[in-house]
């Protein structure tokens, strides 16, 4: 397997945002790639300056941080026929890198605005190098920019940023520092195209937590009402536990949940509800450990929100 470690530059709606085209926010403008090898040694690289069809004027944030220019722009391959050429350069079996998740969501999108979303079928695990230079070397909620991990690493600067292939390269410079095994044990999911059937959802086990991405619901009560996403299993021993903390929402797209495992302790859940492009809803459901403290948390959270709910109820 070779891992395949891209960046994309792209453009906006230069007119305002009333003007944009809603299928297509973002347009791609530039495809850097570099392919390395299972033994993570470069072998390739990748780079097409993209035609755009839809913004053809640079919008002048774009035009301050990507340096491309106009003539360039006008002169470059078509987006189907440079997608069609990225692919090919990847090969049969690969897996995808990026420097963050934003990347690979607008290379979907493009794809499906061209009908060409077959060339990347989804649910698509992917390696998020920031992500995982955050879980080698710093705390694992931190996300730095790409030129922080650069210095921090003592990596060459051989070119600026903002341009894809270089910016492809210093990604695959700073994947070459991280751990192999953590690497192949933490890669992540990117759900822009859903599971859709309930043989196509998602289970995956991390060392320290579980997910579980669904299929599509009708509506959000629809969603907590199915068994899969409400079940809360202790994450160390994968049996039901007793849930002391009911399901709640804190109004937003988030549910929480705490159980208790007789031989492990608190287990902590959390429902993410998304939208589909389909307008139905879909869940990303994390699982884990908790300690005392962190369980009180939620429950304090729980108590909290029924209490102002049940005011305002009496003052309505």
């Amino acid at each position: 397997m070779d891992y395949i470690v891209f960046d994309l530059e792209w453009n906006q709606c230069p007119y305002g945002k009333m003007f944009e085209n809603e299928d297509l926010p973002f347009e791609i403008l530039e495809i850097g790639a570099v392919k390395l090898n299972e033994q993570r040694e470069i072998t390739d690289t990748f780079h097409r300056v993209v035609k755009p069809k839809v913004y053809k004027k640079l919008h002048f944030r774009t035009r301050e941080i990507v340096e491309l220019t106009q003539e360039e722009l006008d002169a470059g391959t078509p987006f189907p026929q440079a997608a069609k050429e990225f692919f090919a350069w990847c090969g049969d079996e690969y897996r995808l890198c990026t420097w963050g998740p934003v990347d690979l969501p607008e290379l979907q999108r493009n794809l499906l605005f061209y009908g060409m979303e077959e060339c990347l079928p989804g649910p698509v695990r992917y390696e998020d190098v920031q992500k995982l230079f955050a879980i080698t070397f710093e705390n694992r909620r931190i996300r730095r920019a790409l030129h922080v991990a650069v210095e921090a690493l003592e990596l060459p600067e051989n070119g600026g940023f903002h341009h894809a292939l270089d910016d492809a390269m210093y990604t695959a410079r700073v994947l070459q520092q991280l751990p192999e095994e953590l690497v192949l044990k933490n890669y992540s999911i990117d759900c822009f195209q859903n599971p859709k059937t309930k043989e196509e959802e998602v289970y995956i086990r991390y060392d320290s937590y579980e997910k579980y991405i669904s299929r599509e619901f009708e509506t959000r009560e629809e969603a907590m009402e199915d068994r899969e996403v409400t079940a809360v299993r202790c994450f160390a021993c994968n049996k039901n536990v007793r849930r002391v903390v009911r399901w709640f929402s804190d109004g937003g797209k988030n549910y929480y949940a705490v159980g208790r495992c007789e031989t492990h302790g608190f287990v902590k859940s959390k429902v993410r509800m998304n939208t589909a492009s389909s307008g139905r809803f879909f869940v990303v459901k994390t699982t884990r450990l908790a300690s005392t403290e962190e369980a009180e948390t939620i429950r304090g959270k729980h108590d909290f929100i029924r209490l102002k709910r049940a005011k305002r109820r009496h003052h309505g």
